[in-house]
């Protein structure tokens, strides 16, 4: 781990055990001021360098400080800001022979004329070099030949969800660095043994995210990854194990839908004869979940599996239906009665009186009935569905990648 005035960097180390051939030619030589001059105004690090001949054979450990942000489901991906510091030995960059210069701090302007390994995120769907003010990159050189190289970027990673417990569910999102040109016989990479991976640039940072939090400590670990055409790369993977936070969903979803249901469950107490009454709060009830399952979804990406939140809307929806059927069935009763008492009269001059049928009572009966149905049963839903989802909260959605993968050894 580095340090670079007051915010913490973890590094990326590139250990060259023995060059085979030289690295490509450079056309600059790298002033390093004229009150440490030395032979006498430059140092000349560019001298045996070889644009033509590419062979290498490098060892690189990474690490990175990040600050993640938000991890909107709809997309599948996840933005932060990151400190990508990288760490390399070359001998033909030392300069220990002279005494009074132990670092080299390269201007802006001549970064680029220093090799650096060539690494991206292979999960990267956008992302971006702060250059306010000034391109956000660092380079050093030590008189031993090691090169410290820092930058500073903001990136949109994907992370492929499974979203089949949403909301009670937990992710495991992938950061996947690579080298682009070099095959692992050129570049290794290796995450740094310390802190690879450090999430807060502050220890008073909370490792937490808007609707999320992390419930097991991160993973990295190296990998080889093969393109089209057999090449083999050497590759590095970390994961974020994120667990979704209830609250937003518990204010916003799971209370409101419930309480439309209780409110459902009025007009089994409205008197039969206020047939409006009922009419109009079964249909509210009914728009109104529809209206809030159609919100929720649209904040979701479109899935050939059901959701736990599609069964929870279901269920209620099922529900607020059921009790506007409940009203049908008691309004036919209703009207039954009422044709009954109008025919009582050429029913007295039958001979032999038939009996008769209370649809009144009938429709009171299936009211107090449906009273009982309806908060039994939408309790007993509730406490099977959260007793089920909590339990599968435990059960870790493992992506991984079409990669051989090894656990990177200490360094």
């Amino acid at each position: 781990m580095f340090t670079h005035g007051h915010r913490r960097w973890a590094g990326l180390r590139v250990e060259i055990p023995g060059i085979k051939s030289r690295l490509p030619e450079f056309a600059t030589n790298i002033s390093i001021g004229s009150q440490q001059a030395l032979a006498p105004n430059d140092i000349d690090l560019t001298s045996s360098y070889n644009k033509d001949e590419h062979s290498l054979h490098l060892s690189v450990d990474c690490s990175f400080a990040g600050s993640p942000g938000q991890v909107p489901a709809a997309a599948e991906e996840y933005s932060m800001n990151v400190f990508l510091q990288q760490t390399w030995r070359d001998p033909r960059l030392n300069f220990s022979h002279i005494s009074n210069i132990s670092v080299l701090e390269l201007d802006q302007r001549r970064i680029g004329d220093v090799w650096a390994p060539d690494i991206f995120f292979k999960n990267e769907k956008s992302g971006s070099l702060h250059t306010v003010t000034v391109p956000n990159k660092l380079l050093h050189i030590n008189n031993d030949g090691s090169v410290l190289y820092s930058m500073r970027l903001s990136l949109t990673l994907s992370c492929m969800m499974d979203l089949r417990y949403f909301p009670m569910d937990d992710q495991t999102c992938l950061i996947l660095m690579e080298s682009f040109g070099y095959s692992k016989e050129n570049v290794a990479l290796k995450w740094n043994s310390k802190e690879p991976v450090i999430f807060g640039l502050d220890d008073n940072d909370e490792q937490s995210l808007p609707q999320f939090y992390f419930y097991k400590p991160l993973e990295t670990e190296g990998c080889f990854s093969f393109d089209s055409f057999k090449i083999e790369f050497s590759c590095l993977r970390a994961k974020l194990f994120i667990q979704r936070n209830l609250g937003f969903y518990i204010a916003q979803v799971f209370i409101p839908s419930m309480l439309i249901v209780i409110l459902s469950w009025i007009s089994f107490w409205i008197h039969v004869d206020y047939l409006p009454a009922r009419a109009s709060l079964g249909v509210i009830c009914v728009l109104t979940m529809t209206t809030q399952s159609s919100g929720i979804r649209s904040s979701l990406p479109v899935l050939s599996y059901i959701k736990a939140i599609d069964v929870w809307l279901a269920a209620g929806l099922l529900f607020e239906v059921a009790a506007l059927l409940e009203f049908a069935y008691v309004n036919v009763q209703t009207r039954k009665h009422r044709k009954q008492a109008k025919d009582d009269e050429e029913s007295m001059q039958i001979a032999e009186p038939q009996a008769k049928t209370d649809f009144m009572d009938r429709a009171r009966r299936v009211d107090r009935v449906s009273r009982i149905v309806s908060i039994v049963g939408h309790l007993s839903g509730i406490l099977s569905q959260d007793t089920t989802c909590f339990a599968c909260q435990s059960v870790t959605v493992q992506i991984t990648p079409r990669a051989a993968c090894y656990l990177a050894p200490p360094i």
